[in-house]
């Protein structure tokens, strides 16, 4: 293996254990002694490669958000099934790659970010995560509330999935198969908790 190709290796096994380790953990719980232990290196070694766990982060943010991005443009192509089946596949595709909640991960590390890895993450996220589910909302798959746009239904969408990741209390009971508790909170999100005539 030529120095070029070992340093290639490094690089991404540093990547691959820094994703494992900031998708299940969030930024401020992952230092990067975990990531160079996770990696078998020294933490001088991982510097030779990552000048800080902020750049290391917003690598593997960008890495995540375009496999994510890629994976929920092809369900939107597909279009098979009504607004609820394809909201719920995109769902599936969130939580299949994100083991945490996606808004309060990558929202969550902004305080500790400077100024311009703010500007880079924030862009991400606007490209990879929430695009697509504009692209979505736009789509003739529902129909919006008159006055309510794409852009807010996909925030509002972003910041409701929390409930999904919820270890003490799972959303609908027990005995629901993954599927069936998106498709609870999912009905929530787009239809509410009353009936509008009652209220």
């Amino acid at each position: 293996m030529s120095r070029e190709e070992q340093l290639a290796h490094t690089r991404r096994g540093i990547l691959d254990a820094a994703r494992t380790l900031f998708l299940n953990k969030g930024y401020a719980e992952t230092s990067t002694r975990d990531i160079a232990n996770a990696v078998g290196l020294t933490q001088p070694a991982l510097y030779h490669h990552f000048a800080d766990k902020e750049l290391i982060f917003i690598e593997v943010i960008s890495e995540v958000g375009r496999e994510l991005a890629g994976r929920m443009n092809a369900i939107i192509d597909d279009g098979d099934g009504d607004g609820l089946t394809v909201l719920t596949d995109l769902s599936q595709a969130m939580i299949a790659i994100h083991p945490r909640d996606a808004f309060s991960l990558i929202h969550g590390s902004f305080q500790y970010l400077k100024p311009e890895n703010q500007g880079k993450l924030g862009r991400i996220f606007s490209q990879d995560y929430v695009q697509p589910l504009v692209r979505f909302f736009s789509s003739d798959k529902l129909t919006l509330k008159s006055g309510l746009d794409p852009m807010t239904a996909a925030n509002f969408y972003m910041t409701s999935l929390a409930p999904l990741f919820a270890e003490f209390h799972q959303l609908g009971g027990p005995g629901l198969s993954d599927r069936e508790r998106i498709q609870v909170l999912l009905k929530l999100i787009l239809f509410g908790v009353a009936d509008e005539t009652n209220v």
